[in-house]
């Protein structure tokens, strides 16, 4: 797919500043009172809570603290289910700008200025904070080389730029959003990468730094663990994306083996070796091979075939989600617009002072 276009720089900017969470009562309040109240061209700032089923005090923390939109699971559905809520609640909230952190205050908020700036100018559609895991004092040397190893993997799959792949810290145009599916159920960090990289989409990273650890991974339940559900997500997202290359590279195995047991065969008879009926298996064999990797091509071919239809089913999402959020912002305006006619109106024939909505302020 074509990479797509340089954005104008965005003018009106409405930030959402997204933090998934599951139990985080005691983690929320940093990092609301980390977070920006004021960010050169941005007109306004929001937060929304995503709890994910939370068994403490998350949600009543979230309404004490001045969290302007919460929304609730009734179970854990996790980390994935969550971000992909949070991201279809921040486009109907009319969101420019949606920005992901943890509610475990792992990512320093002093950066989401940076993390915006290369959206606002139109310069990315994506911008991830990249954590530079080497410097991570608390990762271990097998998790840093984990880290690493991972995000190269991603690269190669995603044919992107991104040095931390797994990290969380990001800003998304609403272009961007409106482009992402979630179909993993583990994550979302490696999915959207792959998404972008397939869709065109613009990644940029910046260096951030972390704060200290305030409670072990829930999403890393072991190492073991992590490998696994990982790995089985870029695997699966690479054959969703690239069907044929998938089923090409599992064919060869079957094709080359088949080639050469003929070739064997063809080059004892042609040297008039004797005996050569005591050759005759390889002929049989390498048929059977010849044909099961030409099955699987064939799968692969299907597969391509699929994959387009895919896409023209994407684009199509893409711009019936789009064509939604434009209606309902207009409709918002048209009735804004009233509003504030009749109330120029009563305004007029009234000698009352306007009133003025007072600015909240966090204790």
């Amino acid at each position: 797919m074509q990479p797509i276009e340089a954005r104008p720089k965005i003018e009106k900017v409405k930030l959402i500043i997204q933090i998934p969470c599951l139990n985080e009562a005691d983690t929320l309040p940093f990092v609301l009172e980390g977070l920006p109240e004021e960010i050169p061209n941005i007109s306004c700032i929001e937060t929304l809570v995503v709890d994910d089923g939370s068994s403490d005090e998350t949600v009543a923390v979230a309404r004490r603290i001045g969290i302007d939109h919460i929304i609730c699971h009734k179970s854990n559905l996790g980390l994935a289910r969550t971000f992909a809520t949070g991201i279809e609640a921040s486009l109907n909230l009319g969101a420019d700008i949606i920005v992901n952190t943890d509610g475990d205050n792992q990512y320093q908020a002093r950066y989401i200025p940076d993390l915006v700036a290369p959206v606002i100018d139109g310069q990315a559609d994506i911008v991830i904070g990249n954590r530079q895991v080497r410097r991570v004092s608390h990762f271990s040397p097998f998790k840093r080389f984990l880290q690493s190893a991972g995000s190269w993997l991603v690269r190669t799959v995603s044919e992107t730029d991104v040095p931390d792949a797994p990290s969380g810290f990001r800003a998304y145009s609403r272009d961007a959003a409106l482009h992402l599916n979630i179909l993993t159920q583990y994550s979302y960090t490696l999915e959207t990468i792959i998404q972008a990289g397939k869709q065109g989409l613009r990644l940029v990273s910046i260096p951030v730094e972390t704060n200290a650890p305030t409670r072990p991974s829930r999403l890393q339940r072991s190492t073991w663990h992590f490998i696994k559900a990982q790995a089985g997500t870029i695997v699966r997202l690479y054959a969703f994306y690239e069907p044929l290359r998938t089923f090409t590279y599992l064919a060869l195995p079957f094709l080359i083996s088949g080639i050469l047991l003929l070739a064997r065969f063809g080059f004892m008879y042609l040297i008039g070796e004797r005996g050569v009926g005591r050759f005759g298996q390889s002929v049989s064999i390498g048929i059977g091979l010849l044909l099961v990797g030409v099955i699987i091509e064939l799968f692969g071919i299907q597969a391509d075939v699929a994959s387009k239809h895919r896409q023209l089913t994407q684009e199509v999402l893409y711009r019936l989600k789009k064509q939604e959020l434009d209606n309902r912002s207009e409709s918002k305006d048209s009735a804004s617009t009233d509003a504030n006619s009749k109330q120029d109106q009563e305004d007029n024939s009234s000698n009352k002072e306007p009133v003025t909505r007072k600015k909240y302020s966090k204790e």
